[in-house]
């Protein structure tokens, strides 16, 4: 089981100051975040993508490099590239660039996204958000596979054999599919063959089993190989010495994130009890000390019947720079051996 960690390079505001983190500094926090996630044996880094003020990830690949000159093992991928209103030719392009830094460790997570923003921006109509999606992924699968070919569709201009280069270092990029609770995502993934990576922010993992069966059933009767399945969860996570401690560090900024999401979606404000629950053994959130983090992971392995990856959306935390670090640390040394079955 691979472990990792997922940052939207989020921009936070001291609870107690008001003080908003400058962007230089915050960036850096992040590329030294990666830099220790690879030091202490973490598998994946992924970085999202958002058009927002409070985020500093509209452009993920740049990132992703520039942490690949820093790094000598860790995979780097997005988390994901919202492909609806990216266009799959840059795309490419810009992830097998990374590769080629890299040496072979440039990866994608691809998704139609859960903030909507990125589509005004582009000039795309929310109207097609599946059409749109559709249609650039398979266009980004047929580039994958060779750099000449001829395609047409309806959100992009025709490719009439004209080369898409570079090509990556490895021979086949991975392309993982990033899906929500949509039973068709999970479908889509298994008939195309793709890894999946499933975003849980809420509820509990158990929700989940049945959808990551319907990916198993697409993925049987479309032929692909039993054995080259992958099911990854994408969860909000954070390990502290003890469960107080992980709790206290990563509420301030949880609550702030999803006070201002609500306020923009109309949701009610969070509140501490929710926090709590989710916290607890029923809870999707992977927030605790390091015996608690592992034993989560292995429900969650048991639970969908095997992952193959989990990954940590830590970036709540990031005001809390030295607690970040400690939990980037025991996330590597001693919660990924617990979660592996070995000593720490």
């Amino acid at each position: 089981m691979e472990i990792g960690i997922d940052s939207f390079a989020m921009l936070l505001s001291d609870p107690a100051t008001g003080r908003l983190q400058s962007a230089i500094d915050r960036m850096e926090s992040v590329l030294a975040e990666i830099e220790l996630a690879d030091q202490v044996g973490l598998d994946v880094f992924g970085i999202g993508e958002h058009h927002r003020e409070n985020a500093l990830d509209s452009a993920p690949a740049v990132i992703l490099a520039a942490a690949a000159a820093r790094t000598k093992s860790i995979r780097l991928t997005s988390a994901v590239a919202v492909l609806s209103a990216a266009d799959p030719v840059r795309l490419f392009q810009e992830f097998a660039t990374l590769d080629l830094i890299s040496g072979g460790r440039a990866e994608m997570v691809v998704g139609r996204g859960s903030s909507v923003e990125a589509y005004p921006l582009f000039g795309f109509d929310l109207r097609d958000y599946d059409a749109l999606f559709a249609e650039k992924l398979d266009l980004l699968l047929k580039i994958r596979e060779q750099p000449n070919i001829r395609w047409q569709g309806r959100f992009r201009p025709a490719i009439n054999g004209e080369g898409v280069f570079p090509r990556p270092h490895q021979p086949k990029l991975p392309i993982w599919l990033g899906v929500g609770g949509t039973p068709e995502s999970f479908v889509r993934a298994g008939t195309l063959g793709l890894p999946l990576m499933v975003a849980i922010i809420g509820g509990s993992f158990d929700r989940f089993q049945p959808l990551v069966e319907l990916y198993r059933r697409a993925w049987l009767a479309a032929g692909h190989p039993p054995q080259d399945q992958k099911v990854g969860v994408h969860a909000l996570g954070f390990v502290g010495e003890t469960d107080a401690a992980a709790r206290e560090a990563f509420f301030p900024g949880w609550f702030q994130m999803f006070t201002d999401a609500g306020r923009e979606r109309g949701w009610p404000p969070p509140t501490k009890a929710q926090f709590e629950h989710m916290c607890g053994p029923n809870g999707a959130f992977l927030v605790g000390s390091p015996q608690t983090v592992a034993a989560k992971i292995l429900h969650i392995h048991n639970t969908l019947r095997g992952a193959s990856r989990i990954t940590f959306q830590m970036s709540t935390a990031a005001l809390e720079t030295e607690a970040m670090r400690r939990s980037i640390e025991l996330l590597g040394t001693v919660v990924a051996p617990l979660a592996r079955g070995q000593r720490p």
